[in-house]
């Protein structure tokens, strides 16, 4: 099934681009965002890739604050350790306000061991991105998410499911504690008088006030994950697009990522194959070509209804918005650069 990159784009107000390490993704990613922005959209491109290959991609910095590329096309390179130590420090400083002051030295320990917890990084680059998300979906027209390797953007997908569910649980069991204690403070009807201070003139206590910012940032932060979730899942808002080469163990890599795509609830609407060899190259480009005709197949054969495209393998590197309007143009995203 043919692929039509452009019309798949055109449609979405997300493209998340994944794929094993090494097949272009920062590639197709850059031709997306650029041929949107050439066509009039504001576009935001992300990489949450650490490897940081958009700013040697377009020859400039781009980094963490984000920077402009071109007229219509905003940049930003999430850093993994700087996003962790912004996210801890934000949370060592809730703790700090919210616990008592002699328990300053066990805050400080916990973020310590928390630092390097499985997850942490996944978790703070999580946060990163739900407020990317929310960001462009309010100031731009189209946000282009080129993300880390397979293993990594698959526990992606699937974490605000994960953590929504885990918030919902630490709600629950706040709201049992909260209950708990009302009612052994004996109170009347309406158990809010009790943080909002009734009319008797009942002011809220330290605990009572600590108990009520908890639950406001529980709330707020499973609302991020909903949306997050909702904007992932929603295959009318979001297009998952998969790069990967006609070699096993990309295909192989593919395969199994849009198996787990498909168990988060995340629809793949596209695949695009990269570098492909030409036909009428000589002798050896066209047993590669048939070597990679080998490979197609078993792509075929496992996700017969994601609609492919190919694109072909180019003479020379792709650098700045020349090189990546020339790919775009094969990407048929925009007319081509002469």
């Amino acid at each position: 099934m043919l692929l039509n990159l452009h019309d798949l784009v055109a449609a979405r107000r997300v493209v998340v681009v994944g794929g094993k390490g090494g097949v272009g993704k920062t590639a197709v990613s850059s031709a997306v965002a650029l041929g949107e922005a050439r066509r009039g959209r504001r576009v935001l491109l992300v990489s949450t890739d650490p490897a940081h290959n958009l700013g040697h991609l377009w020859g400039t910095r781009v980094g963490d604050a984000g920077t402009a590329l071109v007229p219509g096309l905003d940049a930003v390179e999430i850093d993994p350790e700087r996003t962790t130590e912004e996210h801890l420090q934000r949370v060592g400083d809730r703790l700090r306000r919210l616990m008592p002051p002699h328990l300053g030295g066990e805050v400080d320990r916990h973020l310590a061991l928390a630092r390097d917890a499985p997850g942490m990084h996944e978790a703070a680059i999580l946060e990163r991105v739900a407020e990317v998300v929310e960001e462009s979906l309010a100031s731009y027209d189209l946000l282009v998410l080129d993300t880390a390797p397979s293993g990594h953007t698959a526990r992606l997908m699937a974490l605000p499911e994960s953590l929504t569910t885990w918030t919902d649980g630490l709600l629950r069991r706040e709201e049992r504690a909260r209950r708990l204690a009302e009612a052994e403070r004996g109170l009347g009807e309406d158990p809010a008088a009790a943080v909002l201070g009734d009319p008797s003139g009942h002011a809220p206590s330290a605990r009572e006030r600590r108990d009520v910012e908890i639950r406001d940032v529980l709330l707020r932060r499973r609302a991020r994950f909903a949306l997050l979730r909702s904007v992932f899942t929603d295959a009318a808002t979001t297009a998952f697009v998969v790069v990967l080469a006609a070699e096993r163990l990309p295909v192989l890599e593919t395969v199994e990522l849009e198996r787990q795509l498909r168990g988060a609830g995340v629809h793949v609407g596209g695949l695009v194959v990269n570098k492909r060899s030409p036909a009428d190259g000589g002798p050896l480009l066209a047993a590669r070509r048939e070597h990679e005709d080998r490979y197609l197949k078993v792509l075929d054969d496992a996700l017969p209804d994601v609609p492919r495209l190919e694109a072909p393998l180019l003479a020379e590197d792709l650098v700045g918005e020349d090189g990546l309007a020339r790919f775009a143009g094969a990407l048929g995203l925009t007319a081509p650069v002469a």
